[in-house]
């Protein structure tokens, strides 16, 4: 784990800190470590008694405006954490730290109820067919025109069934292809590198193709103006580490080579509850080369 001297999205190095906690079940999966209570029986002479959790820090960029958690999970740990996500052992660990997650995962799992939302979208620079791949798509459920796509491909690491239609590819596969749409949803709030993320997603891009990124347009992101606000509001982080600015993710998408087409922030309805996602529609940049 490192902790970030930078704006992972624009790497610029103005950044505001205040202290936070990281949630109990992302802190005990990854590092072991779970909270304590601290009583008086410890005998800590400057440490008062109270409950004692994992510290970090909420990081804000003041170029971008970007909030990210300071710790940068590595391989290792980021496997530790996404091991078996969401299946029977992960719902039951987690819903023990967060009683009602069970219930809102079995929401999730049932599929997207606004594809048809996403799909308005692409389909204007979509033909009949589509050949789509989902990057990071879990088992393909998600993926806007798979009921009529001419190919389904599906590059992700959770090795779970893929749901009828949908192929599962690696990723020599996806670069010997070619696609006429990627889909990258919802997976970039949760990675601790985002420009190496998509620019890996660039570099399998052909000029004609269309990517579509999707990310929460996170409340205290999308209602809070005052940046010092902004920062002073998030105090815990859980698995999405990354809450991004429209300039953000402009910014990263700049520093791989895309060139934005087209911006969306809507509400949507997921596990039980309103929320708001923040998309792009892009195209590797005509001007230089993706490096």
């Amino acid at each position: 784990m490192r902790l970030a001297k930078r704006c992972v999205a624009c790497d610029g190095d103005r950044l505001g800190h205040v202290p936070a906690v990281l949630m109990p079940f992302v802190a005990d999966r990854i590092f072991g470590w779970r909270p304590a209570e601290i009583s008086p029986e410890w005998g800590l002479r400057d440490i008062p008694a109270g409950m004692a959790c994992s510290i970090c820090k909420t990081t804000m960029c003041e170029d971008c405006g970007m909030l990210f958690l300071d710790m940068r999970f590595d391989d290792e740990e980021m496997a530790a954490l996404y091991a078996d996500y969401r299946g029977e052992a992960y719902t039951r660990e987690r819903d023990r730290f967060e009683p009602g997650y069970a219930a809102r995962n079995a929401i999730m799992l049932e599929g997207s109820a606004y594809i048809g939302q996403i799909e308005a979208i692409l389909e204007p620079y979509l033909g009949a067919k589509p050949r789509v791949l989902d990057w990071g798509g879990d088992t393909g459920v998600n993926t806007p025109f798979r009921s009529r796509a001419m190919q389904h491909d599906v590059y992700d690491i959770s090795n779970r069934p893929m749901v009828e239609g949908a192929r599962s590819v690696d990723l020599d596969t996806v670069k010997a292809s070619v696609y006429d749409l990627i889909v990258f949803s919802h997976v970039l709030e949760h990675v601790p590198y985002p420009r190496e993320s998509l620019r890996e997603i660039a570099n399998a891009m052909r000029q004609e193709t269309i990517l579509y990124v999707e990310v929460p347009h996170e409340e205290v992101v999308r209602l809070s103006e005052n940046p010092a606000q902004r920062l002073d509001r998030k105090r815990h982080w859980h698995e999405h580490i990354n809450f991004f600015t429209p300039s953000a993710l402009d910014a990263v998408c700049e520093d791989v080579g895309l060139s934005i087409i087209e911006h969306q922030s809507f509400p949507i309805a997921a596990a039980g509850k309103n929320s708001h996602v923040f998309s792009i529609l892009a195209r590797r940049s005509t001007r230089a080369a993706v490096a």
